[in-house]
């Protein structure tokens, strides 16, 4: 599964975004069809956002496509207008349950077939941001082998429950863990809400970290300048490899010894933490750092 740290949503009906994105090496872009972009301008949207598919050197980046919801009918004509150009995946949002997945995941399937592509080469990242979609999180989780993530939607969930949005967060605390949860159970990957304050970069990274000692794997991003923040804090730093590194020798060293639990610098390690560096090795390999020369 590829490397997701920040997820890049640009307007689907402005093409020289998507171009100014597609030079950042952001992981992800997503163009939107959905909210970015007005009703009215939802048919250029759709003829924009296939162009730039064809026509734009992404690099290394992902080609996502976030089409309508399924409530307002349109995501098939967003797929009808934007599959042939054969993005890498599409971006769910406001899923509330497993049918929903499916019915994409069988559409896409007869689209596959028909122009000789591998099945299931056009993967899925499901946005979890309703009271009804925490509720369904294990069924939509466990509902096609083609999605690869789910990713939390902070900002739709306080609006269909009702709460108030405030810094700490505890009014969506318990579906941010629950989001992530269902996805890791699954094997899947988790991607955090976006933060919404462009000015405060501070604020960003605090926010990301929190969302990585959580178990999410990326967060998402609303403007170009968070990219960088939000990319760092996912990836390991030289400390933090080292630091892995050293604890996972000494793991070795003990158990060719026939020892189970012991001591480093003071304190006692166990299989947990042993799989936390083994973690921390996994996430600087998956952003292209060698440390294992």
């Amino acid at each position: 599964m590829r490397i997701r740290r920040a997820l890049l949503f640009m307007p689907g009906d402005d093409r020289r975004k998507i171009e100014k994105g597609a030079a950042l090496g952001v992981d992800s872009i997503i163009m939107d069809l959905e909210d970015g972009v007005a009703l009215n301008r939802k048919p250029e949207a759709r003829a924009t956002t296939a162009a730039a598919l064809r026509e734009v050197d992404f690099g290394r980046a992902e080609k996502l496509v976030r089409v309508n919801p399924f409530s307002i009918h349109l995501w098939k004509e967003d797929m009808g207008e934007t599959v042939a150009a054969r993005p890498d995946g599409y971006v769910l949002p406001k899923v509330e349950s497993a049918h929903e997945i499916r019915m994409v995941d069988s559409y896409l399937a007869a689209a596959e077939t028909r122009y000789g592509w591998p099945v299931g080469s056009i993967r899925l990242l499901a946005i979890i941001e309703t009271a009804r979609g925490v509720a369904n999180l294990r069924d939509i989780a466990e509902s096609a082998s083609r999605l690869d993530a789910l990713i939390f939607g902070a900002e739709d969930l306080a609006g269909d429950i009702g709460a108030t949005r405030t810094p700490e967060g505890w009014e969506v605390f318990y579906a941010r863990s629950a989001v992530v949860i269902h996805a890791r159970a699954a094997g899947l990957q988790a991607v955090d809400s976006p933060f919404v304050d462009l000015n405060d970069l501070a604020g960003l990274s605090a926010e990301t970290r929190r969302a990585l000692m959580m178990g999410y794997t990326g967060k998402l991003a609303i403007h170009p300048r968070q990219v960088e923040t939000i990319q760092a804090v996912f990836t390991p730093d030289a400390e933090q490899i080292a630091r892995a590194k050293r604890l996972l020798e000494a793991h070795a060293a003990h158990q060719a010894a026939g020892k189970g639990v012991f001591e480093l610098d003071g304190k006692m390690v166990d299989m947990p933490m042993v799989r936390a560096a083994e973690n921390v090795l996994a996430r600087a390999r998956a952003a292209g750092l060698d440390v294992d020369g």
